[in-house]
Protein backbone atom coordinates (compact mmCIF):
# COMPACT_ATOMS: atom_id res chain seq x y z
CA UNK A 1 0.00 0.00 0.00
CA UNK A 2 1.05 3.57 -1.11
CA UNK A 3 2.03 5.59 2.04
CA UNK A 4 -0.57 8.03 3.31
CA UNK A 5 -3.57 6.30 1.26
CA UNK A 6 -5.44 3.30 2.00
CA UNK A 7 -6.94 2.05 -1.47
CA UNK A 8 -8.91 -1.31 -0.60
CA UNK A 9 -10.33 -4.09 -2.92
CA UNK A 10 -12.73 -6.08 -1.22
CA UNK A 11 -14.16 -9.70 -3.17
CA UNK A 12 -17.01 -11.27 -1.93
CA UNK A 13 -16.85 -15.09 -2.90
CA UNK A 14 -20.39 -16.77 -3.45
CA UNK A 15 -19.77 -19.90 -1.62
CA UNK A 16 -16.84 -19.45 -0.03
CA UNK A 17 -16.97 -21.91 3.03
CA UNK A 18 -15.04 -22.38 5.82
CA UNK A 19 -15.31 -25.89 5.32
CA UNK A 20 -14.36 -25.80 1.65
CA UNK A 21 -11.36 -23.50 2.03
CA UNK A 22 -9.99 -26.26 4.49
CA UNK A 23 -10.17 -28.96 2.24
CA UNK A 24 -9.10 -27.54 -0.96
CA UNK A 25 -6.97 -24.40 -0.14
CA UNK A 26 -3.41 -24.81 -1.36
CA UNK A 27 -0.76 -24.16 1.39
CA UNK A 28 1.35 -22.67 -1.38
CA UNK A 29 -1.40 -19.58 -2.51
CA UNK A 30 -0.27 -17.03 -0.04
CA UNK A 31 -4.12 -16.26 1.49
CA UNK A 32 -4.49 -17.07 5.30
CA UNK A 33 -7.92 -17.85 5.18
CA UNK A 34 -9.51 -17.79 8.74
CA UNK A 35 -13.66 -18.57 9.64
CA UNK A 36 -16.50 -15.98 10.54
CA UNK A 37 -19.98 -16.53 11.21
CA UNK A 38 -22.49 -16.41 8.42
CA UNK A 39 -25.52 -13.81 8.42
CA UNK A 40 -28.70 -15.10 8.28
CA UNK A 41 -30.72 -15.96 6.58
CA UNK A 42 -27.35 -16.71 4.83
CA UNK A 43 -28.24 -15.65 0.99
CA UNK A 44 -26.54 -13.24 -1.30
CA UNK A 45 -28.29 -10.26 -1.72
CA UNK A 46 -28.23 -10.37 2.71
CA UNK A 47 -24.79 -11.14 2.79
CA UNK A 48 -23.50 -7.72 0.37
CA UNK A 49 -25.93 -5.66 2.07
CA UNK A 50 -24.95 -6.89 5.44
CA UNK A 51 -21.32 -5.79 4.41
CA UNK A 52 -22.04 -2.51 3.01
CA UNK A 53 -23.66 -1.37 6.03
CA UNK A 54 -22.05 -3.04 8.96
CA UNK A 55 -25.52 -3.99 10.20
CA UNK A 56 -27.87 -6.85 10.92
CA UNK A 57 -30.53 -7.97 8.12
CA UNK A 58 -33.22 -6.25 10.37
CA UNK A 59 -31.56 -3.02 10.05
CA UNK A 60 -31.20 -3.23 6.27
CA UNK A 61 -34.14 -4.83 5.59
CA UNK A 62 -32.98 -6.95 2.68
CA UNK A 63 -34.24 -10.70 4.21
CA UNK A 64 -33.66 -12.59 1.05
CA UNK A 65 -32.54 -12.29 -2.40
CA UNK A 66 -36.22 -11.15 -3.04
CA UNK A 67 -39.69 -9.47 -1.52
CA UNK A 68 -42.63 -9.45 -1.20
CA UNK A 69 -45.06 -6.27 -1.60
CA UNK A 70 -48.05 -6.28 0.26
CA UNK A 71 -48.99 -3.50 -1.51
CA UNK A 72 -48.94 -4.95 -4.91
CA UNK A 73 -49.29 -8.39 -4.01
CA UNK A 74 -46.54 -9.13 -5.68
CA UNK A 75 -43.09 -11.13 -5.48
CA UNK A 76 -39.94 -9.34 -6.48
CA UNK A 77 -36.68 -11.36 -7.12
CA UNK A 78 -32.87 -10.05 -7.95
CA UNK A 79 -34.36 -6.35 -7.70
CA UNK A 80 -31.57 -4.48 -8.61
CA UNK A 81 -32.45 -1.18 -6.52
CA UNK A 82 -29.61 0.67 -4.77
CA UNK A 83 -32.62 1.98 -2.52
CA UNK A 84 -33.54 -1.45 -1.39
CA UNK A 85 -30.40 -1.27 1.14
CA UNK A 86 -31.57 1.04 4.16
CA UNK A 87 -28.92 2.58 6.05
CA UNK A 88 -25.69 4.25 5.79
CA UNK A 89 -22.71 3.12 3.88
CA UNK A 90 -19.51 1.66 5.03
CA UNK A 91 -17.79 3.99 2.67
CA UNK A 92 -19.63 7.27 3.44
CA UNK A 93 -17.60 8.89 5.25
CA UNK A 94 -14.59 7.88 3.19
CA UNK A 95 -15.71 9.45 0.04
CA UNK A 96 -17.15 11.98 1.74
CA UNK A 97 -13.27 12.87 2.13
CA UNK A 98 -12.64 13.04 -1.56
CA UNK A 99 -11.87 9.05 -1.97
CA UNK A 100 -13.68 7.82 -4.92
CA UNK A 101 -15.44 4.28 -4.12
CA UNK A 102 -16.75 1.39 -6.92
CA UNK A 103 -19.01 -1.51 -7.27
CA UNK A 104 -18.57 -4.13 -10.18
CA UNK A 105 -20.66 -7.14 -10.01
CA UNK A 106 -22.51 -6.81 -6.92
CA UNK A 107 -26.27 -7.07 -6.58
CA UNK A 108 -28.65 -4.16 -5.52
CA UNK A 109 -25.76 -1.81 -6.86
CA UNK A 110 -27.70 -0.04 -9.10
CA UNK A 111 -28.18 4.04 -8.37
CA UNK A 112 -26.02 3.63 -5.69
CA UNK A 113 -24.09 6.97 -4.64
CA UNK A 114 -20.72 5.62 -5.82
CA UNK A 115 -17.95 6.85 -8.41
CA UNK A 116 -18.05 3.59 -10.73
CA UNK A 117 -20.69 1.26 -11.24
CA UNK A 118 -20.74 -2.17 -13.89
CA UNK A 119 -23.57 -4.62 -13.27
CA UNK A 120 -25.52 -6.58 -15.86
CA UNK A 121 -28.62 -5.25 -16.95
CA UNK A 122 -29.99 -6.74 -19.78
CA UNK A 123 -33.11 -5.43 -22.28
CA UNK A 124 -36.02 -7.91 -22.24
CA UNK A 125 -37.40 -7.69 -25.70
CA UNK A 126 -41.09 -7.82 -26.20
CA UNK A 127 -40.93 -10.34 -29.24
CA UNK A 128 -38.98 -12.56 -26.61
CA UNK A 129 -35.15 -12.82 -26.41
CA UNK A 130 -33.20 -10.29 -25.16
CA UNK A 131 -29.89 -7.85 -25.73
CA UNK A 132 -27.54 -8.60 -23.31
CA UNK A 133 -25.79 -5.39 -21.91
CA UNK A 134 -24.29 -4.06 -18.61
CA UNK A 135 -25.42 -1.10 -16.91
CA UNK A 136 -22.26 1.35 -15.78
CA UNK A 137 -20.80 4.87 -14.54
CA UNK A 138 -19.37 6.27 -15.97
CA UNK A 139 -21.11 5.57 -19.19
CA UNK A 140 -18.64 4.64 -21.44
CA UNK A 141 -16.90 2.34 -18.46
CA UNK A 142 -18.49 -1.22 -20.02
CA UNK A 143 -17.57 -0.04 -23.42
CA UNK A 144 -13.89 0.39 -22.58
CA UNK A 145 -13.58 -2.72 -20.55
CA UNK A 146 -15.01 -4.91 -23.24
CA UNK A 147 -12.63 -3.39 -25.93
CA UNK A 148 -9.69 -3.97 -23.42
CA UNK A 149 -10.49 -7.37 -23.11
CA UNK A 150 -11.76 -8.33 -26.44
CA UNK A 151 -15.38 -9.42 -25.05
CA UNK A 152 -18.25 -8.43 -23.50
CA UNK A 153 -19.74 -10.04 -20.90
CA UNK A 154 -21.88 -13.32 -21.28
CA UNK A 155 -24.79 -13.45 -19.23
CA UNK A 156 -25.12 -17.19 -20.10
CA UNK A 157 -22.21 -17.91 -18.02
CA UNK A 158 -23.72 -16.05 -15.25
CA UNK A 159 -26.90 -17.76 -14.60
CA UNK A 160 -28.72 -21.04 -16.26
CA UNK A 161 -27.33 -24.53 -17.52
CA UNK A 162 -24.52 -22.50 -19.04
CA UNK A 163 -23.18 -20.62 -15.94
CA UNK A 164 -19.72 -21.70 -15.59
CA UNK A 165 -16.30 -20.13 -14.55
CA UNK A 166 -16.48 -18.02 -17.37
CA UNK A 167 -18.60 -15.61 -15.50
CA UNK A 168 -15.92 -15.15 -12.92
CA UNK A 169 -13.06 -15.41 -15.30
CA UNK A 170 -14.56 -11.82 -17.28
CA UNK A 171 -15.28 -10.42 -14.24
CA UNK A 172 -11.48 -11.16 -12.99
CA UNK A 173 -10.00 -9.93 -15.97
CA UNK A 174 -12.47 -6.10 -15.90
CA UNK A 175 -11.67 -6.05 -12.29
CA UNK A 176 -7.56 -6.57 -13.17
CA UNK A 177 -8.01 -3.87 -15.92
CA UNK A 178 -9.90 -1.18 -13.95
CA UNK A 179 -7.47 -1.84 -10.82
CA UNK A 180 -4.60 -1.05 -13.55
CA UNK A 181 -5.87 1.97 -15.25
CA UNK A 182 -5.44 5.21 -13.25
CA UNK A 183 -7.96 6.91 -14.67
CA UNK A 184 -10.48 4.33 -13.50
CA UNK A 185 -9.48 2.80 -10.35
CA UNK A 186 -11.29 4.00 -7.24
CA UNK A 187 -9.41 4.23 -4.18
CA UNK A 188 -12.15 1.44 -2.67
CA UNK A 189 -13.39 -0.99 -5.03
CA UNK A 190 -15.77 -3.75 -4.64
CA UNK A 191 -16.24 -6.76 -6.97
CA UNK A 192 -18.38 -10.15 -6.94
CA UNK A 193 -16.83 -13.29 -8.44
CA UNK A 194 -20.20 -16.05 -8.41
CA UNK A 195 -18.73 -18.98 -10.38
CA UNK A 196 -18.19 -21.19 -7.00
CA UNK A 197 -21.83 -21.55 -6.43
CA UNK A 198 -23.06 -22.90 -9.40
CA UNK A 199 -21.02 -26.80 -9.10
CA UNK A 200 -21.81 -27.06 -5.63
CA UNK A 201 -25.29 -26.65 -5.82
CA UNK A 202 -25.65 -28.76 -8.95
CA UNK A 203 -23.01 -31.56 -7.45
CA UNK A 204 -22.63 -30.83 -4.29
CA UNK A 205 -19.35 -29.68 -2.02
CA UNK A 206 -18.14 -32.86 -2.06
CA UNK A 207 -18.57 -33.93 -5.82
CA UNK A 208 -14.90 -33.34 -7.62
CA UNK A 209 -16.31 -30.90 -9.55
CA UNK A 210 -16.82 -28.75 -6.50
CA UNK A 211 -12.90 -29.27 -5.55
CA UNK A 212 -12.10 -27.77 -9.47
CA UNK A 213 -14.81 -25.57 -9.13
CA UNK A 214 -12.96 -24.02 -5.71
CA UNK A 215 -9.67 -24.43 -7.22
CA UNK A 216 -10.62 -21.97 -9.62
CA UNK A 217 -11.44 -19.49 -7.86
CA UNK A 218 -8.23 -19.35 -6.03
CA UNK A 219 -6.93 -19.36 -8.97
CA UNK A 220 -8.73 -15.88 -9.70
CA UNK A 221 -8.08 -14.64 -6.39
CA UNK A 222 -4.27 -14.67 -7.22
CA UNK A 223 -4.62 -12.85 -10.40
CA UNK A 224 -6.46 -10.28 -8.24
CA UNK A 225 -4.59 -9.63 -5.64
CA UNK A 226 -1.47 -9.98 -7.53
CA UNK A 227 -3.08 -6.87 -9.18
CA UNK A 228 -3.49 -5.12 -6.54
CA UNK A 229 -0.69 -5.35 -5.08
CA UNK A 230 1.32 -4.33 -7.84
CA UNK A 231 -0.89 -1.05 -7.93
CA UNK A 232 -0.52 -0.32 -4.10
CA UNK A 233 -4.50 -2.01 -3.38
CA UNK A 234 -4.42 -3.74 0.01
CA UNK A 235 -7.30 -6.29 -0.25
CA UNK A 236 -9.92 -8.59 1.79
CA UNK A 237 -11.79 -11.68 0.62
CA UNK A 238 -14.69 -13.13 1.74
CA UNK A 239 -17.39 -15.50 1.79
CA UNK A 240 -20.61 -14.88 1.82
CA UNK A 241 -22.33 -18.45 2.49
CA UNK A 242 -21.57 -21.76 3.06
CA UNK A 243 -23.39 -24.48 0.87
CA UNK A 244 -24.22 -27.89 2.41
CA UNK A 245 -24.93 -31.17 1.25
CA UNK A 246 -28.66 -32.10 -0.15
CA UNK A 247 -28.95 -35.31 1.00
CA UNK A 248 -32.71 -35.69 1.15
CA UNK A 249 -35.77 -34.56 -1.48
CA UNK A 250 -36.72 -30.88 -1.81
CA UNK A 251 -39.74 -29.88 0.13
CA UNK A 252 -42.53 -28.08 -1.02
CA UNK A 253 -44.10 -25.79 1.12
CA UNK A 254 -46.75 -24.26 -1.35
CA UNK A 255 -48.09 -27.47 -2.10
CA UNK A 256 -48.95 -27.89 1.46
CA UNK A 257 -50.32 -24.44 1.76
CA UNK A 258 -52.48 -25.18 -1.78
CA UNK A 259 -53.82 -28.78 0.15
CA UNK A 260 -54.93 -26.18 3.46
CA UNK A 261 -56.89 -23.85 1.13
CA UNK A 262 -54.81 -21.08 1.84
CA UNK A 263 -52.99 -20.84 -1.18
CA UNK A 264 -55.49 -20.13 -4.21
CA UNK A 265 -54.86 -21.06 -8.07
CA UNK A 266 -55.88 -19.58 -11.14
CA UNK A 267 -56.01 -22.40 -14.13
CA UNK A 268 -55.43 -20.85 -17.30
CA UNK A 269 -55.44 -23.16 -20.27
CA UNK A 270 -54.66 -25.73 -17.67
CA UNK A 271 -52.01 -24.23 -16.08
CA UNK A 272 -51.78 -23.51 -12.33
CA UNK A 273 -50.79 -20.09 -11.50
CA UNK A 274 -51.14 -18.55 -7.88
CA UNK A 275 -53.31 -15.90 -7.06
CA UNK A 276 -51.90 -13.57 -4.46
CA UNK A 277 -54.90 -11.48 -4.67
CA UNK A 278 -57.38 -13.80 -2.99
CA UNK A 279 -54.70 -16.37 -0.93
CA UNK A 280 -54.46 -16.20 2.56
CA UNK A 281 -50.64 -17.47 2.63
CA UNK A 282 -48.31 -17.93 0.18
CA UNK A 283 -44.16 -19.39 0.50
CA UNK A 284 -41.74 -17.34 -1.12
CA UNK A 285 -39.02 -19.99 -0.93
CA UNK A 286 -34.79 -19.03 -1.06
CA UNK A 287 -32.87 -22.06 -1.00
CA UNK A 288 -32.71 -23.39 2.61
CA UNK A 289 -35.38 -20.82 4.00
CA UNK A 290 -38.82 -20.48 3.14
CA UNK A 291 -40.39 -16.65 4.10
CA UNK A 292 -44.05 -17.52 4.31
CA UNK A 293 -46.89 -14.13 3.98
CA UNK A 294 -49.86 -14.89 5.43
CA UNK A 295 -53.16 -11.55 5.05
CA UNK A 296 -53.81 -11.71 9.21
CA UNK A 297 -52.62 -13.57 12.20
CA UNK A 298 -54.96 -16.41 12.06
CA UNK A 299 -54.17 -17.07 8.33
CA UNK A 300 -50.53 -17.83 9.96
CA UNK A 301 -51.24 -19.82 12.47
CA UNK A 302 -53.16 -21.94 9.79
CA UNK A 303 -50.07 -22.00 7.97
CA UNK A 304 -47.84 -22.73 11.10
CA UNK A 305 -50.21 -25.70 11.91
CA UNK A 306 -49.81 -27.27 7.92
CA UNK A 307 -46.41 -26.96 8.29
CA UNK A 308 -46.10 -28.29 11.94
CA UNK A 309 -48.12 -31.02 10.64
CA UNK A 310 -46.58 -32.04 7.48
CA UNK A 311 -43.06 -32.15 9.53
CA UNK A 312 -41.33 -29.95 6.60
CA UNK A 313 -38.85 -28.22 8.59
CA UNK A 314 -36.29 -27.90 11.52
CA UNK A 315 -37.61 -24.75 12.19
CA UNK A 316 -41.01 -22.50 12.25
CA UNK A 317 -40.10 -18.61 13.57
CA UNK A 318 -43.15 -17.00 14.34
CA UNK A 319 -43.79 -13.70 15.57
CA UNK A 320 -41.72 -13.40 18.46
CA UNK A 321 -39.13 -16.01 17.34
CA UNK A 322 -38.55 -13.66 14.36
CA UNK A 323 -38.78 -10.47 16.08
CA UNK A 324 -35.58 -11.96 18.37
CA UNK A 325 -33.62 -12.56 15.38
CA UNK A 326 -34.30 -8.93 14.01
CA UNK A 327 -35.94 -10.36 11.02
CA UNK A 328 -39.94 -8.67 11.84
CA UNK A 329 -39.32 -5.19 10.13
CA UNK A 330 -41.35 -4.04 7.04
CA UNK A 331 -40.57 -6.69 4.33
CA UNK A 332 -40.20 -9.73 7.54
CA UNK A 333 -42.53 -12.52 6.84
CA UNK A 334 -45.02 -13.75 8.92
CA UNK A 335 -43.16 -17.60 9.05
CA UNK A 336 -40.13 -17.93 8.42
CA UNK A 337 -39.31 -22.01 8.11
CA UNK A 338 -35.84 -23.55 7.98
CA UNK A 339 -35.03 -26.38 6.23
CA UNK A 340 -34.07 -29.94 7.90
CA UNK A 341 -30.50 -30.87 7.57
CA UNK A 342 -30.01 -31.98 3.90
CA UNK A 343 -33.21 -30.59 2.24
CA UNK A 344 -34.32 -27.20 0.54
CA UNK A 345 -37.13 -25.74 -0.18
CA UNK A 346 -38.49 -25.69 -4.07
CA UNK A 347 -41.35 -23.26 -4.89
CA UNK A 348 -43.64 -25.48 -7.24
CA UNK A 349 -47.17 -25.24 -5.43
CA UNK A 350 -48.59 -28.08 -8.40
CA UNK A 351 -47.59 -32.43 -8.88
CA UNK A 352 -48.99 -32.87 -11.87
CA UNK A 353 -46.87 -31.68 -14.65
CA UNK A 354 -49.59 -30.25 -16.95
CA UNK A 355 -49.97 -27.85 -14.31
CA UNK A 356 -46.50 -26.03 -14.36
CA UNK A 357 -47.18 -22.77 -15.49
CA UNK A 358 -45.06 -21.63 -19.12
CA UNK A 359 -42.29 -20.07 -16.72
CA UNK A 360 -41.73 -23.25 -15.13
CA UNK A 361 -39.47 -24.93 -18.00
CA UNK A 362 -37.29 -21.65 -18.53
CA UNK A 363 -34.81 -19.25 -17.36
CA UNK A 364 -37.03 -16.84 -15.76
CA UNK A 365 -35.95 -15.33 -12.41
CA UNK A 366 -38.12 -12.23 -12.58
CA UNK A 367 -41.50 -14.20 -12.85
CA UNK A 368 -41.02 -17.25 -10.87
CA UNK A 369 -41.92 -16.41 -7.08
CA UNK A 370 -39.23 -18.23 -5.50
CA UNK A 371 -35.77 -19.30 -5.86
CA UNK A 372 -35.15 -22.35 -8.62
CA UNK A 373 -31.79 -23.63 -8.88
CA UNK A 374 -33.26 -26.30 -11.54
CA UNK A 375 -32.58 -23.32 -13.96
CA UNK A 376 -28.49 -24.74 -13.50
CA UNK A 377 -29.89 -27.80 -15.54
CA UNK A 378 -30.86 -28.49 -19.18
CA UNK A 379 -34.38 -29.72 -19.54
CA UNK A 380 -36.32 -31.49 -22.31
CA UNK A 381 -37.28 -30.61 -25.17
CA UNK A 382 -34.18 -28.77 -25.92
CA UNK A 383 -33.86 -24.66 -24.93
CA UNK A 384 -35.71 -25.55 -21.90
CA UNK A 385 -34.11 -25.79 -18.47
CA UNK A 386 -35.14 -29.14 -15.69
CA UNK A 387 -38.20 -29.19 -13.97
CA UNK A 388 -36.72 -32.29 -11.60
CA UNK A 389 -35.66 -30.05 -7.91
CA UNK A 390 -34.78 -33.32 -6.99
CA UNK A 391 -31.50 -33.07 -9.10
CA UNK A 392 -30.24 -30.56 -6.88
CA UNK A 393 -27.14 -31.74 -4.22
CA UNK A 394 -25.91 -28.73 -2.77
CA UNK A 395 -27.87 -25.63 -0.94
CA UNK A 396 -27.34 -22.91 1.42
CA UNK A 397 -29.37 -20.43 4.01
CA UNK A 398 -28.94 -21.60 7.16
CA UNK A 399 -26.01 -20.50 9.48
CA UNK A 400 -24.27 -22.28 12.05
CA UNK A 401 -20.85 -23.78 13.32
CA UNK A 402 -20.64 -26.12 10.48
CA UNK A 403 -21.75 -23.10 7.83
CA UNK A 404 -19.22 -20.53 8.58
CA UNK A 405 -17.52 -18.87 5.93
CA UNK A 406 -14.17 -18.09 5.33
CA UNK A 407 -11.95 -14.30 4.93
CA UNK A 408 -8.54 -13.09 4.20
CA UNK A 409 -7.18 -9.77 3.56
CA UNK A 410 -3.61 -8.28 3.40
CA UNK A 411 -3.72 -6.36 6.30
CA UNK A 412 -4.64 -6.57 10.36
CA UNK A 413 -7.79 -5.08 10.82
CA UNK A 414 -7.68 -5.02 14.35
CA UNK A 415 -9.63 -7.50 16.78
CA UNK A 416 -10.78 -10.24 15.35
CA UNK A 417 -14.39 -10.08 13.66
CA UNK A 418 -17.05 -12.56 14.83
CA UNK A 419 -19.24 -12.25 12.24
CA UNK A 420 -19.52 -10.51 8.58
CA UNK A 421 -20.99 -7.21 10.23
CA UNK A 422 -17.91 -6.76 12.50
CA UNK A 423 -15.70 -7.85 10.12
CA UNK A 424 -17.69 -4.61 7.81
CA UNK A 425 -16.98 -2.63 10.35
CA UNK A 426 -13.34 -2.83 11.18
CA UNK A 427 -13.47 -2.30 7.30
CA UNK A 428 -14.88 0.49 7.75
CA UNK A 429 -12.59 2.00 10.61
CA UNK A 430 -9.65 0.70 8.92
CA UNK A 431 -10.45 3.39 5.93
CA UNK A 432 -11.09 6.12 8.15
CA UNK A 433 -7.43 5.35 9.84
Amino acid sequence: MSAGKRKLLVISAAALGWDLVQQYAPAGLGLKFQPLNAVFPSLTCVAQATFRTASQPGNHSVLSNGFYSRELRKVLFWEQSAALVEGRRIWEDFRKRGNRVGMLFWQQSLGEQLDLVLSPRPIHKHSGGMIQDCLCRPDDLYEKVCGRLGKSFNLMHYWGPLASAKASQWITRATCEVLANPDLAPDFLMTYLPHLDYDLQRYGPGDRRAKAACLKLLEFLEQLTRTAAAHHFDYLIYGDYAIGAVTEAPVFPNRILREAGLLQIRQIRGMAYPDFFHSEAFAMVDHEVALVFAIDAAAARRAAAAFQQAGIAEAILDGEALAGRGLKGVRGPDLLLCARAGSWFAYPWWSERREAPDYATHIDIHNKPGYDPAELFFGWPPISVCTRPERIRGSHGLAGNDRRVAWASSFQPGTEPGDLAALAGLVERWLQA
